[in-house]
């Protein structure tokens, strides 16, 4: 198992734990937005990364991934509630996993660059990147919607 998750981290990230893709954010026009600059100083360097970069953070070094209290996850880039923790459920991929977000909290695009195509998550309020969205999670959906802890943060109940 750990030769397994060595290899999909080198496959998925760089040297320093960030991904490789430096594809930038979403020209979209959001209802929370900022400069490039401002939102350098809002976030991290790794937060910036995963969030306007559309970068991804290094599998099972998320601190949410052990996050088992009742509450509310939340975008770090604008703190619009994302996902109930009632959703939440362990997907052995090593990023926090949610079978549904809460009613108005994101949206999808397609994202073409990785081998094949996958359904990126972003916030629908600010476009922060927040991690994919697959079709092999638990009933009642059928979904995962793996996210990188990065983009979040956690409101306890």
């Amino acid at each position: 198992m750990q030769s397994r998750r060595n290899l999909l981290q080198l496959l998925l990230v760089g040297s320093a734990g960030m991904a490789l893709t430096g594809m930038p954010a979403s020209a979209k026009t959001y209802e929370v937005t900022h400069t490039d600059a401002e939102w350098r100083k809002l976030l991290s360097t790794a937060e910036y990364n995963i969030l306007r970069q559309q970068g991804t953070e290094a599998p099972w070094t998320s601190a949410l991934l052990k996050e088992h209290r009742k509450g509310t996850f939340l975008c770090r880039g604008c703190a619009l509630p994302l996902f109930a923790s009632t959703t939440k459920f362990d997907s052995g991929t090593g990023w926090p996993s949610f079978w549904q977000p809460l009613p108005n909290a994101i949206e999808t695009t397609t994202d073409r660059s990785w081998i094949e195509s996958r359904t990126e998550v972003h916030c629908r309020r600010c476009g922060g990147h927040l991690g994919h969205v697959f079709d092999d999670g638990p009933k009642p959906t059928g979904l995962r919607y793996c996210m990188d802890g990065l983009a979040l943060t956690f409101k306890p109940a």
